[in-house]
């Protein structure tokens, strides 16, 4: 690595890398922090464990319908507009949750949220691979998802202390965990529109050199891949690849969000009260932070992606599945936390995949559709999970049912070519 490649990467990084965090941070915690609101909310507007999943999932039916247009028009008129616009709706409608009033409005504002929000996290991964080259994207993409366990780490117990502000101003505490926070999504839509810069050419707090470097590195990987294949949106959109690797963050996903909204719950149930089952459901969001961190930069090290997938993908699944061989809440928490590990180590590595080989609107295009299919377990894991809870009275088959998908997205890895060779430039090619 050259001194030029080594300063230009750390500055980049520094700009954007902290503050895409902080975003994704609010993005997540609005986006699940209806899992903790349900400790309260549920007795408060009558839902039942599967009309808290259907309205919790439903989200992701409005998110996929709109993934994949928003993306396109981010890659049209730029991150920092885009991004901006999707903050503020977002906000505005997370904070609009505190006043559903019953299952028809609880699913309204969900739907709203879905629409709202979609586009914000494949825009981002977009927008990071127009500013980092190949060898450096699962180690970043890892600093950035790591937004997703932070956001319980932290949010958990917070949305706990929130849920005790029962009766202030005559709201309920599940009221004043959503209009809270909203805010901070309100705010830095605001912030997001005067500090993104949208490319790296536009990019003033470069050095000359540096701008240059970054400019024709990219441009240079842009070309390696395009000189293999260029792909059309739509020729991207119908790539067998593209649609195998969509299973698989069906997959993930769906051991993601179909643990996360009913954990806190499952641990409530321990006989704990509310603050005390936000602490104890951050504990596989912990390992969650170090794994996403860790097993990112061990890809990026090794250069390689197939096997640092698929294990973690292994690990969650039967994290998940040994948690229903037991009644100890210790030993359950346990394996919550090794499939913590599994269930974010992979993340960031498996964004590697779909920007090996496309770029430009075709990788706008192919990682919206793939965000937008895995998201669908974002609909489909909860739902089932309340579905299962409500026939059965336990969590028993639903958690079973997370494993086994898990299972599933890793056979399809195991299965599923990808040639590194595509991220491989050498520096010196770049320089021009």
């Amino acid at each position: 690595m050259t001194s030029l490649e080594q300063r230009t990467i750390a500055k980049v990084t520094s700009r954007l890398v902290p503050f895409l965090i902080l975003c994704y941070f609010v993005a997540y915690l609005d986006r699940v922090n209806v899992g903790f609101a349900a400790l309260t909310m549920n007795k408060d507007l009558g839902l039942s464990s599967s009309a808290f999943g259907f309205g919790a999932g439903i989200f992701f039916l409005a998110y996929f319908l709109f993934e994949v247009p928003s993306n396109l028009f981010l890659e049209r008129v730029g991150a920092r507009k885009w991004i901006a616009r999707i903050m503020f709706t977002w906000g505005l409608i997370s904070g609009g949750m505190a006043f559903a009033t019953g299952e028809v409005s609880f699913f309204a504002l969900r739907v709203a949220l879905g629409i709202a929000e979609a586009g914000f996290f494949p825009g981002i991964i977009f927008f990071l691979t127009l500013w980092f080259p190949a060898v450096y994207r699962a180690r970043i993409i890892g600093y950035f998802m790591a937004a997703i366990p932070l956001s319980t780490v932290i949010g958990a117990p917070v949305s706990g202390l929130l849920l005790n502000m029962h009766g202030v101003m005559g709201l309920k505490g599940w009221q004043w965990l959503f209009l809270i926070e909203a805010v901070p999504a309100l705010v830095l839509s605001v912030v997001v529109f005067f500090y993104l810069t949208d490319r790296p050419a536009d990019a003033g707090w470069l050095a000359a050199d540096e701008r240059a470097w970054l400019v024709a590195r990219l441009d240079q990987e842009r070309r390696q891949r395009e000189a293999v294949r260029d792909y059309s949106v739509s020729e991207a959109l119908l790539n067998p690849k593209v649609l195998a690797l969509s299973f698989v963050y069906f997959g993930a996903v769906a051991t993601n969000y179909g643990l996360s909204f009913f954990l806190p719950q499952i641990v409530k149930a321990f006989g704990v009260s509310n603050v005390q089952a936000g602490v104890i459901a951050a504990l596989p969001y912990l390992v969650g932070v170090v794994a996403i961190v860790f097993w990112g930069r061990r890809s990026d090290r090794k250069l390689e992606r197939r096997f640092h997938l698929a294990f973690p993908l292994f690990v969650a699944a039967m994290g998940i599945a040994a948690s229903t061989v037991t009644d100890d809440p210790r030993l359950r928490m346990a394996a919550f936390s090794i499939a913590g590990f599994g269930i974010f180590g992979g993340l960031p590595v498996f964004w590697t995949f779909p920007t090996a080989f496309l770029s430009g609107p075709a990788a706008a295009g192919g990682i919206a559709l793939i965000n937008s299919i895995g998201n669908l377990a974002g609909f489909a894991g909860p739902y089932a999970m309340g579905v299962l809870k409500d026939w059965t009275g336990t969590y028993t088959v639903g958690l079973l049912t997370l494993s086994a998908a898990g299972l599933m997205a890793m056979v399809i890895v195991l299965l599923l070519p990808h040639d590194t060779a595509l991220e491989r430039v050498q520096p010196d090619t770049a320089q021009g």
